[in-house]
């Protein structure tokens, strides 16, 4: 509490985070060949680049031991989507991990009881005293569980906007140079980029439906959006890692190996080392599917462009649907969810599909129908998008 109220300098953070990464194992990669670089993002809306980021920058020559989370509230998580796919296993040991990830060049798990147990029960604790959102906290428990993974470098995803859990610019400008410099006490590189999140990310918002938009970014069919923040996050990874000099490298080695096919191979490689059915990449039909289709299409009235996407309230829509958590125990629907999402600055008329949901309750259905139809909004003409990435700090 005190440190909710008075915070701490940048030194303090570092001690704060050097003594929770020792409460427990620090995972010693440096056995296995090659660089390694990891990307965490502090959650967003439809934000599934993980998915698509580890194994293309695996393919591009990194390894990407990737510890994620499960989604809370309104934001999604890593692992949930994952154990969508059929038998794929998230809860491996220290030794599995370093076993596929010296094989295939990725792996992504949830965090072991053995690494930083100090994190648990601190945020248990932050959580039932109203200190959650504190900047310095917040910057121990990822940086703490992020330096445990063995990584020689770190690339950040600080989101702002509705669906960010730091709504402002200027906080989340503050949580990223905080992060940067907590790397820098422990001797590693971490850059940080600041990206927008007033509407979700891509065209889809659940599990299955982005577990699938996922496989088709992989598939070089993805929503422009998506990938200018995967290229970007991954570019940044390259370079740390030393596998491209610039931005401009970088990119045509991430664009050859979505082309050739090389980064979905390295999907399916770590979807068969970690027990998961690797036909989904060819058949959508095997992933968790909804009963109901409710296509969401403008009223007789609408015309103009879409002036808004709220991503606060389609990530309620989600929780309405039953595709998120409200308290850490409860179990989320793989099947429901948001895809075909129109977005800013796209004209409509009456007719126009505004989103597809896929539901498998009609109550819940009528809710989340509800929820987007106040989430969209509507102008005579069309409005200036803002950018998606906005700085980077390093």
């Amino acid at each position: 509490m005190a440190i909710f109220w008075r915070g701490l300098t940048a030194q303090e953070t570092a001690w704060l985070t050097d003594a929770m990464l020792h409460s427990g194992e620090v995972i010693d990669l440096s056995d296995i060949p090659g660089t390694k670089v990891d990307k965490h993002s502090t959650g967003g809306v439809g934000d599934k680049v993980s998915l698509i980021l580890a194994p293309l920058a695996a393919a591009c020559g990194l390894k990407v031991p990737m510890m994620s989370g499960r989604g809370l509230g309104h934001t999604g998580g890593t692992l949930d989507k994952l154990e969508a796919i059929p038998g794929f296993r998230v809860m491996l040991n220290v030794a599995e991990f370093r076993a596929i990830l010296e094989k295939v060049g990725t792996a992504m798990i949830g965090q072991t009881p053995q690494i930083v147990p100090a994190d648990r029960k601190l945020y248990s604790l932050r959580d039932v005293t109203g200190t959650v959102e504190c900047i310095p906290l917040i910057c121990a428990s990822i940086m703490s569980k992020k330096l445990a993974e063995g990584i020689d470098s770190l690339v950040l995803d600080v989101k702002f906007g509705r669906g960010a859990f730091m709504k402002s610019k200027e906080h989340a400008l503050e949580l990223a140079r905080a992060m940067v410099a907590i790397g820098r006490v422990s001797g590693k590189p971490v850059r940080a980029l600041l990206t927008a999140m007033n509407q979700p990310l891509g065209r889809a918002a659940g599990h299955t439906t982005e577990v699938i938009e996922s496989i088709e970014c992989l598939k070089d069919r993805g929503p422009a959006d998506l990938m200018e923040v995967t290229y970007a996050l991954t570019g940044h990874m390259l370079i740390l890692g030393g596998m491209a000099k610039n931005e401009i490298e970088a990119r045509q080695k991430m664009t050859a190996a979505i082309a050739s096919g090389a980064a979905l191979e390295k999907f399916r490689q770590m979807c068969v080392a970690q027990g998961g059915d690797p036909r989904v990449i060819d058949d959508y039909a095997i992933l968790p599917t909804a009963k109901k289709l409710i296509e969401v299409v403008a009223r007789t009235d609408a015309h103009g462009f879409v002036s808004e996407v709220d991503a606060l309230k389609c990530g309620h829509a989600i929780m309405a649907l039953g595709g998120g958590r409200a308290a850490v125990t409860d179990h989320v629907d793989h099947a429901v969810g948001i895809a075909n999402l129109i977005k800013i600055g796209e004209p409509v008329t009456a007719g126009t599909r505004l989103c597809t949901l896929h539901v498998n309750d009609e109550t819940r259905g009528i809710r989340a129908e509800a929820l987007m139809r106040e989430a969209i909004l509507f102008a005579p003409s069309a409005p200036k998008v803002e950018p998606l990435i906005q700085d980077l700090i390093q």
